[in-house]
């Protein structure tokens, strides 16, 4: 099998953490997202979306979007535990990786997209108003997420899992738009440099 990836985009980066605290070392595939090389034949007969990452089998069929992969590494490999322990904890990961993925990665993507003019060739039609709506939102959403790390080492609880790699890779992607985490925000601030320092944020 291999993996077609896109370098510091934050989905197919979520996939290369995970697969780093599983140890797991797959062939790689670089995909250049600027030069459009996910809107190639080879990657459109893969995923007519046309995204990374892909995850291609041996016999030439392929998995799609980032969550899915990550499961099926979960299942072949459950240890170390990255979705959950049990039918309530898996459930409370699959929660908060949910709430990184639809408010947290969500409202960083839509200010990164639709408010550089460097993002265009990804997202033809922008629509600044969006960029502006979700750039004014991200504080309170941070000042939420610092709220919730009180008390706690990582976002789903006493262990590291998929929605603390989800939120690492929307909050470092969080550059792009030039919108600091806040100095007030200190448990969301020692949370990530905890996780940053872990030798699979590297990946």
């Amino acid at each position: 099998m291999k993996l077609y990836d896109g370098g510091r985009a934050p989905n197919p980066r979520r996939v290369r953490i995970f697969l780093a605290e599983k140890g797991i070392e797959i062939p790689m595939v670089q995909i250049d997202l600027g030069a459009l090389q996910q809107k190639s034949p080879e990657i459109s007969a893969l995923n007519p979306l046309m995204r990374v990452p892909i995850l291609e089998f041996d016999d030439g069929s392929a998995l799609c979007e980032t969550v899915a992969i990550c499961r099926y590494f979960e299942e072949i490999q459950p240890d170390p535990p990255l979705m959950g322990l049990d039918a309530r904890d898996r459930a409370d990961v699959e929660m908060w990786n949910r709430r990184m993925e639809l408010n947290l990665s969500a409202a960083i993507a839509a200010v990164a997209r639709h408010g550089n003019k460097a993002m265009a060739v990804l997202e033809p039609v922008q629509v600044p108003e969006w960029a502006e709506f979700n750039r004014q939102r991200i504080p309170d959403i941070l000042k939420w997420l610092d709220g919730a790390l009180a008390g706690r080492d990582y976002i789903a609880g006493p262990r590291y899992t998929i929605a603390d790699i989800t939120a690492l890779c929307a909050l470092d992607f969080m550059k792009v738009t030039k919108i600091p985490m806040g100095e007030e925000n200190v448990n969301l601030l020692r949370w990530h440099r905890t996780v940053s320092e872990r030798p699979s944020a590297r990946a």
